[in-house]
């Protein structure tokens, strides 16, 4: 089968129909759906079916090549935009017929005209994935080609990511990287062929905040189902709460630190934030990938632990202030005298975890399990592989901020 195909695929309980796109690989088919939707699926797990050939024809990306050309604006701030895939990268256009393979930087210029003039913009793909597939191999290498773009001088970064695992990316860099400029996440809900797309919204808010003054790692996406704001959420707070809606992230324990109106494009911040050139550009990438995220739920069997024998880390999603069951305890002991860091977070969406208080959390704290306080679960999977790949005292920096992901104290907000 090729890219434009229309296909069946039959997978377990599942059967869809849908259009090839270019963005599949040897081991994983990226589909369409006709309701605008992407979907990944293991070749080797799947019986495929090609029900029409060269549905569509395939226009390959032109990097430029088209004839025009970008023109530089010495007023103008410099940008760098940097693919990694997503939904924002692929259409099919209903209107012409064609698939359009995944957007480099020029092509995510041509595709949302209304970025034109506001900035000069220097284009590079680091990967072509669904987010699903993000390693943290691509963490480190998204990393380093940041750290390269603003080196070279770049005013600001976006980088256009998949929706799905961009809080955990975006949680990478902010560990990983000391910035001196903003460094935006964007992505899209829904594909540039839909009408009720917001890709083109989302695209020009980041651009905009990356113009700010905040020099943080931020999320930038809608910030409610209207078209009239972007919620600029920082990178270690922030997670996705909603599968398909276009206001889908959410800050989690405060208020989003800033916001761009999307008539005016005026970007305002909240609070406390790092301001433009207060940080030295640092790139500390290493990663300690043998890390794992488990949650906790009532009834777990303890020999389920056995998995993580051999993981230098591991963080529990706990109930509460952060507890398990208590035959669970001696098993977490073992691992941590045989070596494994154990480290406590909460399901609760909000509030913090405080083994104090009851029986349990006094005997997990004797078993050697660190709390991480309020920092959200999967942000506490990326900053202990970064901790534990560059720090010496694991326990200090599990319990300190580094990147806003822990705050003092947990409030209520409406």
């Amino acid at each position: 089968m090729n890219p434009g195909d229309r296909v069946r695929v039959d997978r377990a309980t599942q059967r869809f129909e849908g259009v090839v796109l270019p963005s599949s690989t040897d081991e994983h088919l990226v589909v369409k759906l006709e309701g605008g939707y992407n979907v990944g699926v293991d070749r080797g797990d799947a019986d495929v079916e090609v029900l029409e050939e060269g549905v569509h024809d395939v226009e390959e990306a032109q990097n430029g090549e088209d004839g025009s050309e970008i023109e530089f604006d010495e007023d103008l701030p410099t940008i760098s935009l940097i693919s990694t895939g997503g939904t924002i990268a692929s259409t099919v256009d209903y209107r012409t017929g064609a698939v359009t393979a995944q957007f480099d930087a020029e092509d995510v210029l041509r595709a949302v005209p209304d970025l034109a003039g506001r900035a000069n913009y220097r284009g590079r793909v680091v990967t072509n994935i669904l987010s699903e597939n993000m390693t943290p191999e691509v963490w480190q290498d998204l990393a380093r080609a940041v750290y390269e773009e603003i080196e070279a001088g770049a005013d600001g970064v976006v980088v256009m990511h998949g929706t799905d695992t961009m809080q955990f990316s975006a949680s990478a860099l902010a560990f990983t990287l000391e910035t001196p400029v903003p460094v935006v996440f964007t992505g899209s809900q829904r594909s540039a062929d839909r009408p009720s797309s917001d890709n083109v919204m989302n695209a020009v808010s980041a651009v905009e905040a990356a113009k700010s003054d905040c020099a943080e790692v931020l999320v930038c996406m809608h910030a409610s189902e209207s078209d009239d704001a972007c919620a600029l959420h920082r990178g270690t707070r922030v997670r996705k709460n909603h599968t398909s809606r276009r206001d889908a992230f959410e800050t989690v324990g405060a208020e989003p630190v800033g916001e761009v109106d999307y008539d005016s494009l005026e970007v305002s911040f909240r609070g406390e934030y790092r301001e433009r050139g207060e940080a030295d550009l640092e790139l500390t990438d290493g990663l300690e990938t043998e890390v794992e995220l488990l949650k906790f739920t009532p009834g777990m069997d303890p020999a389920f632990l056995e998995v993580l024998e051999g993981k230098e880390g591991v963080v529990l999603e706990g109930t509460g202030l952060g507890h398990v069951s208590t035959d669970l305890i001696p098993r977490l002991e073992e691992l941590i005298d045989d070596g494994t860091t154990v480290v406590m977070t909460s399901q609760c969406l909000e509030g913090r975890v405080c083994d104090r208080v009851y029986d349990t959390g006094r005997d997990l704290l004797e078993a050697g399990v660190i709390e991480a306080g309020d920092t959200l679960p999967g942000t506490a999977k990326v900053k202990l592989m970064w901790t534990l790949a560059n720090e010496e005292s694991v326990e200090e920096t599990m319990e300190t901020s580094i990147a806003g992901e822990l705050t003092r104290r947990s409030v209520p907000w409406e």
